[in-house]
């Protein structure tokens, strides 16, 4: 999508973080704050918010299409099989962030991720299950300083999910990851994405 596309326009009312990059525009227009109910996609989302920690959503976004190749296309399976050497490996990946402890808790998260599937059928049933009333949250910002960091459903979430075995789920990065499954929309009241789904 170019930056020229009538799609892409700055002044629209769009959520303003959005508007930094085609593919920032692309990914709020199609995704955040869209309810998944997919658990490939569910467990990508958690592997990318948790790379994201210290970092820019850009620079994870830029680099979506290295940890698709890196991560099996987000095969939970798959991931938990890896091996130390296939991940170690990855330190060399110039398309993901190499951070160790990102890299090793990926596999981490896949295993926890499986152990929540058997429990409840899906990690979508365990996830909107925390959600009043099945979600999702939808709130009312006027505007991005109206968004908060944490919330207490994010700090109750981040610690059920540490208890679980997960990795890189503090209450910050577990409220980025509500946003981006779609359990909360954040949209600003005037956001054009936001009145699709009212």
């Amino acid at each position: 999508m170019s930056s020229e596309s009538p799609a892409f326009d700055p002044h629209d009312g769009t959520c303003g973080w959005a508007n930094g990059s085609a593919a920032m525009r692309a990914y709020h227009d199609a995704e955040w704050g869209v309810p998944s109910h997919d658990d490939r996609h569910l467990f990508e989302m958690l592997v990318l918010e948790g790379a994201q920690a210290g970092l820019s959503w850009a620079t994870i976004l830029g680099r979506r299409a290295g940890y698709a190749a890196a991560f099996h296309d987000f095969d939970r399976a798959a991931v938990a099989a890896m091996t130390d050497d296939e991940l170690e490996v990855l330190m060399g990946e110039p398309g993901i962030i190499r951070n160790r402890l990102k890299i090793f808790g990926t596999r981490k998260n896949a295993l926890a991720f499986g152990r929540v599937q058997e429990e409840f059928g899906s990690f979508d049933s365990y996830l909107w299950g925390w959600a009043p009333d099945g979600g999702p949250i939808v709130n009312h910002p006027t505007g991005l300083g109206d968004l908060p960091a944490t919330t207490p459903l994010s700090d109750a979430l981040g610690k059920d999910l540490k208890k679980r075995g997960f990795t890189f789920v503090g209450s910050t990065i577990v409220y980025a990851y509500l946003q981006s499954t779609g359990v909360v929309d954040d949209h600003v009241d005037s956001c054009p994405a936001k009145s699709k789904r009212a």
